[in-house]
């Protein structure tokens, strides 16, 4: 054989060989190294340097987060079908040595691991929605979250992962159930709108009878105030009418002149009054000499009480 071909062989084969000794490892992935079929050691991310023909690379595990949308079907304590809409969120638990083999190894390959993952997640949840009324179920959506999460990290930290979170987007009844559901929410409204329609009258009526009542004793305590003024001025007027009157007998008497002139001036000063004041209305008043004597007695007798009563107030 001709020793050029065999020495340009050999170098073709050393490059091979040498080119074969370099290992690029991208950015958020860790490479998994055996030999002969034995796990050896990891590479991180960048340059690496391996054993040519002896050393291979049995996977390359990526250590970011990774999700994985599910819909899935549980029942409820009371025999409700509730129809869930997931997204899950998880990623590798750490960088460490021991959990990059627990990642590579534990599978067969990725396609065990996610159905593993979803049939443990969907069990989980399961399990507790058989324990909720179908009521319930939607606002314990944290809860039934929170409980997933304590029953499935332990589980999944012996594969190597970490759950980061769970979103359950979407939560769905039987159309039978949803309907029912709307009733239930309209009679509530429609029961807590008439108590307040209720509460509101109860409140117009009881602002209503304390505004007349306090109207009524407005009025009331007005009334009684006008009522104490117009005896006070009627008590006033006769005061004054008492006081004048003793005065002009007074002087009448002083001037010796007869004090019936002014009774008699007092009954014609009532009669024409009548006349005038009495809208057609039929007066009888005896105007005969007795009757008026009578009257001015009674008039005088009123004046000597009403002169009697000054003086003592005097």
């Amino acid at each position: 054989m001709n020793p050029s071909i065999i020495f340009f062989a050999l170098v073709f084969v050393g490059l091979i060989i040498l080119f074969s000794s370099f290992v690029t490892v991208k950015q958020g992935t860790i490479a998994v190294i055996t030999v002969f079929g034995k796990y050896r050691r990891i590479l991180r991310p960048g340059l690496n340097l391996k054993l040519p023909l002896i050393e291979q690379i049995y996977s390359r595990i990526s250590i970011q987060n990774r999700s994985v949308e599910l819909e899935f079907r549980a029942v409820t304590i009371d025999q409700a079908n509730v129809y869930f809409k997931a997204m899950l969120l998880y990623s590798v638990l750490d960088q460490m040595e021991e959990t990059i083999k627990n990642v590579a190894f534990k599978f067969v390959d990725e396609r065990s691991l996610m159905q593993a993952l979803i049939r443990t997640i969907e069990g989980s949840i399961r399990a507790c929605v058989a324990t909720k009324k179908q009521a319930d179920v939607l606002t314990l959506r944290s809860d039934i979250v929170q409980h997933v999460k304590e029953q499935l990290d332990p589980v999944l930290e012996t594969w190597g992962y970490h759950l980061q979170d769970l979103q359950l987007n979407d939560i769905t009844f039987d159309d039978v159930i949803l309907k029912s559901m709307s009733q239930v929410v309209a009679s509530n409204n429609l029961k807590a709108a008439a108590e307040n329609e209720g509460q509101a009258l109860l409140i117009t009526k009881t602002k209503a009878a304390e505004a007349e009542g306090n109207s009524i004793k407005i009025a009331a305590e007005a009334e009684r105030q006008a009522a104490q003024l117009r005896g006070q001025g009627i008590a006033l007027f006769r005061e004054e009418v008492a006081k004048g009157m003793s005065a002009a007998a007074e002087e009448m008497q002083k001037a010796d002149m007869d004090t019936s002139v002014i009774l008699f001036t007092m009954w014609t000063e009532a009669i024409k009054h009548f006349a005038e004041n009495s809208q057609g209305n039929v007066i009888f008043l005896d105007g005969t000499v007795d009757g008026m004597e009578r009257t001015m007695k009674e008039v005088m007798s009123l004046n000597l009480l009403k002169t009697d009563h000054v003086k003592k107030e005097k």
